[in-house]
């Protein structure tokens, strides 16, 4: 496109003040700012911010109206206390991977900011015997889950594969990259891990002018990781503008997708229990949930908003409402909302159709920027502009088919989201609740673990505590780290 064009491009859209600069910029200045500016989608950008806009608007003006109940019974189940539906949907799930049409979408766009590191989150090491990062341990279920189903169906060693889509954002990607390179993709096979980019959106005024962060760069800001379904649908690469990841889904065959983030250390990844679960259900999207800890834990919860599927923030749950028990005595707003989400990938290529629907949500910001009057850099004291972020649970109102599968927290929950020492949430608890876990995993093939004794299994060993059967009646003396069941002897 012509400079000529690009600016009337602009011009028509009202972003015209871009180009304020351009006069004065050198001509690698130039440069960088006409490839950012053809890349932008300024027309989506103009519709998003008055989505934004006018979506907020009728939430105020309606003051929250949209009733909020309880999740009905008949959209959610529980793997507590039925070990024979469990089976069935383990045994659902295992055949779903034999068959090869099963993947997964890792959501790693996050920097490990608030735990004192600037690196991915991914590469964080919570502080095991094994000093393994959250990107090995995830990695190494998937190589182990894959040795299952080989094993159950009598495939040869290789032949199953769970493809893995990693999203990074512009700040980790490259750093991501190298990080799996380094490490040799812990072991899989390179052409199965899949990177990709979640998308940024232009910072903006409040009333929806494009900032400039200097005279020759946009201000942009994560999209928030709702901005997973668009990512879906960028090229892999610009050699091949055709090579998407949900094109990279349709020629693997995979149908169905198990989403997670990246911060929980006990996350199962491709769990065959929650994807034969949902593939019984003939869900198109589902949610994995925990139940709250407690009526006014801060967390989201999975519930019904008029009558729509959402996911509802715990300041818009009245205490009452936080406190209300059902007929079973449970909390009737338990379903803590975990960002673990089961997806079929028709349901993930039919977002297109309704995502101009999706409003954006306006979160208010200082945000650094250049004075187009002087061209001096700005640093605000106070809000002066937005940033619009979307989140992956804003597509649930839309499903046809939603399910929603509550596990046990001790099992499948320990987010990393505070410095160490914090008591919460952090690197100690994370290793403190995977070891916990092992631990459980020994007792329950029927060995005795000694107090203060941690033993820490590789998820080479074992996925959910299976294959441990020759640790029955041993009594485990010393800590230590094992990468086989043989290794265990060790420590008795």
């Amino acid at each position: 496109m012509s400079i000529d064009n690009l600016r009337q491009r602009y011009e028509s859209a009202g972003q015209g003040h871009l180009f304020t600069f351009w006069d004065v910029l050198d001509q690698s200045e130039r440069d960088a700012l006409r490839a950012q500016l053809e890349a932008l989608d300024i027309e989506r950008v103009n519709r998003i911010y008055n989505k934004a806009v006018s979506s907020e608007k009728e939430l105020e003006s309606s003051g929250g109206k949209e009733p909020i109940e309880p999740l009905p019974e008949d959209a959610a189940d529980s793997v507590i206390g039925v070990p024979e539906k469990t089976r069935e949907w383990r045994e659902t799930g295992l055949q779903a991977i034999a068959r090869g049409e099963v993947g997964v979408l890792l959501m790693a766009g996050g920097q490990g900011t608030r735990l004192g590191s600037s690196a991915p989150k991914g590469c964080y090491d919570i502080g095991l015997p094994s000093h393994k990062s959250l990107f090995q341990l995830q990695a190494e279920r998937i190589a182990r889950l894959q040795r299952i189903v080989e094993e159950l169906t009598g495939k040869p060693t290789g032949s199953v594969v769970i493809p893995w889509y990693v999203m990074t954002s512009g700040p980790t990607r490259e750093e991501t990259e190298a990080f799996f390179q380094k490490h040799n993709h812990f072991g899989l096979d390179a052409k199965n891990v899949i990177f990709f980019e979640q998308g940024t959106l232009p910072c903006l005024t409040m009333d929806g002018k494009v900032l400039l962060e200097t005279r020759s760069r946009v201000a942009v800001a994560p999209e928030g990781n709702g901005g997973l379904y668009a990512a879906l649908r960028q090229p892999l690469s610009p050699s091949d503008k055709s090579h998407t990841v949900l094109s990279d889904l349709d020629r693997r065959g995979v149908r169905y997708v198990h989403s997670y983030g990246v911060d929980n250390c006990l996350v199962r990844i491709a769990d065959p229990v929650f994807v034969g679960y949902c593939i019984q259900k003939q869900a198109d999207c589902a949610a994995k949930v925990v139940p709250k800890a407690y009526p006014t834990e801060s967390v989201g919860v999975v519930a019904r908003r008029g009558d729509k599927f959402s996911v509802v923030e715990y300041s818009e749950i009245s205490r009452e409402q936080a406190e209300r028990r059902d007929a079973k005595g449970e909390l009737a707003f338990r379903a803590a909302n975990i960002v673990n989400h089961f997806y079929t990938t028709d349901f993930l290529r039919s977002v297109e159709a309704f995502e101009d629907e999706l409003a954006f949500h306006i979160a208010r910001k200082k945000i650094p920027h250049v004075d187009l009057a002087s061209g001096a850099a700005v640093k605000p004291a106070k809000p002066n502009g937005m940033k619009l972020e979307m989140f992956v649970f804003d597509v649930f109102p839309f499903t046809k088919r939603f399910a929603v599968l509550e596990v046990v927290r001790a099992d499948e929950f320990s987010p990393l989201k505070n410095a160490p020492g914090t008591g919460s949430d952090d690197p100690e608890t994370s290793r403190r609740d995977l070891l916990a876990q092992h631990r459980r995993f020994l007792e329950a093939a029927g060995a005795k673990v000694l107090d203060g004794v941690e033993i820490e299994l590789s998820p080479l060993v074992t996925y959910a505590g299976e294959g441990l059967e020759s640790v029955k009646g041993k009594t485990f003396s010393r800590s230590g780290y094992v990468e086989s069941v043989e290794e265990l002897d060790a420590l008795v």
